[in-house]
């Protein structure tokens, strides 16, 4: 914070963001919602709390009734700093981790079911099965609903201030993303290259990285992809893709550069070339009116001209991002469910075309916003111009 311009109003951002979830906790006829994924719990109470690998929607949790009141269920390692920093949170409870059947249902018993009091109808966005016997032995009046639904809904659409965190979140990623670029060159492992790239984000103030296990792939381990950094040489002539963002003020950035470590082939400039101008198809098709099946034909379009259309990764094409590393609407998802949706103004996708043959595999990626005549891009990592054709 400064005094000589304003900046996002984080604790304004952070009121609208409960208004938005109210709203849509009313249309689904919810008398409450209880979250537990990390996402939605610092979505609703601005929480940032220590993260356990693998304990996700394990260790918080956040109780918002429908008239806007609102409970946290915090770690006890939490309980003295939100009781200290986070005034505008008037009632945390301290639970333990909910996974051990005992805890889970003394966390009920003492802290889950006094705040529930008479409230009948709860959105849920994920439980162990614990707390699932919990409320069937405990509070058997209690009848759940999907809340995940709600939440998506809720954080589905981004507005001014949320676009401009996601804006800060881009230019560190854009900095993680030139460092592991720079670390390039024959001999240096891909482990090295991530460790690099690593520091940028912390001294910059990230939070984590877009991924738990930041993607470094040369040569081979991208034909087909192998989606972390491993001790692997890079080679003169290889391709190195880098897949790290950044997480800051509890939104995600995701990008993804592919470099030629030495001079390209032609191969990999067909490939590279295809990906390039499939990811731009994209930024051209992501415009409110439009649904994420037109960007997908968009970017299958490209790699169809150039040769390459049976040659994408079997994997969708584009995520949604915000508060989540990756969440609904995808795009290009072929398997089974998937659903059409209509992009409206202010939804961000991460758009990540991969095409891999023998021997040369490339992905681009950016994070953009669906605007009214076309995607808004708000990463802004420059292309390898060695490796464009076209």
């Amino acid at each position: 914070m400064v005094d000589y311009e304003q900046r996002v109003d984080v604790h304004a951002l952070r009121e609208r963001r409960v208004e938005r979830a109210r709203a849509a906790m009313a249309a689904a006829g919810l008398d409450a919602l209880l979250v537990w994924k990390d996402e939605n719990v610092r979505f609703l109470s601005g929480l940032r709390a220590q993260i356990i690998q693998g304990k996700s929607a394990l260790l918080n949790g956040c109780l918002l009734r429908v008239d806007g009141t609102m409970t946290l269920f915090a770690s006890g390692g939490e309980i003295d700093r939100v009781r200290a920093r986070m005034p505008w949170i008037e009632d945390v409870r301290p639970i333990p981790i909910m996974e051990a059947r005992g805890l889970v249902r003394g966390a009920f018993e003492t802290a889950v079911l006094p705040a529930l009091g008479d409230l009948g109808r709860i959105g849920i966005d994920e439980l162990a099965y614990a707390q699932v016997e919990a409320f069937a032995e405990l509070a058997p009046g209690v009848r759940l609903a999907d809340g995940d639904a709600v939440m998506q809904r809720a954080r589905l659409v981004k507005d001014a201030g949320e676009l401009e965190l996601m804006r800060g979140a881009c230019a560190i990623a854009e900095a993680v993303t030139e460092t592991a670029i720079d670390a390039v060159r024959p001999g240096v492992k891909e482990c090295e290259v991530a460790g690099e790239a690593m520091r940028t984000l912390y001294r910059l103030g990230g939070e984590m990285a877009h991924l738990a296990t930041p993607f470094v792939a040369s040569g081979g381990n991208m034909s087909p992809p192998q989606r972390f950094s491993s001790d692997k040489l890079i080679g003169e002539g290889d391709i190195v893709f880098i897949d790290i963002g950044a997480m800051w003020n509890g939104y995600y950035a995701d990008i993804g550069r592919a470099v030629v470590c030495g001079r390209p082939t032609r191969r990999q400039q067909e490939v590279y070339t295809a990906v390039y101008h499939g990811l731009q198809a994209a930024v051209r098709a992501m415009r409110a009116g439009n649904t994420n099946d037109d960007v997908a034909a968009a970017v299958r379009h490209e790699g169809i001209e150039r040769g390459f259309g049976d040659d994408f990764l079997s994997l969708f094409i584009g995520h949604g991002i915000g508060m989540g590393a990756n969440e609904p609407p995808y795009i290009g998802e072929a398997l089974a469910g998937a659903e059409t949706i209509e992009l409206r103004t202010g939804m961000t996708m991460a758009i990540e075309p991969l095409i891999w043959v023998p021997g040369v595999g490339v992905r681009l990626e950016d994070t953009i916003a669906v605007g009214e005549d076309g995607g808004i891009p708000l990463s802004r990592s420059p292309f390898d111009e060695r490796l464009l054709l076209d």
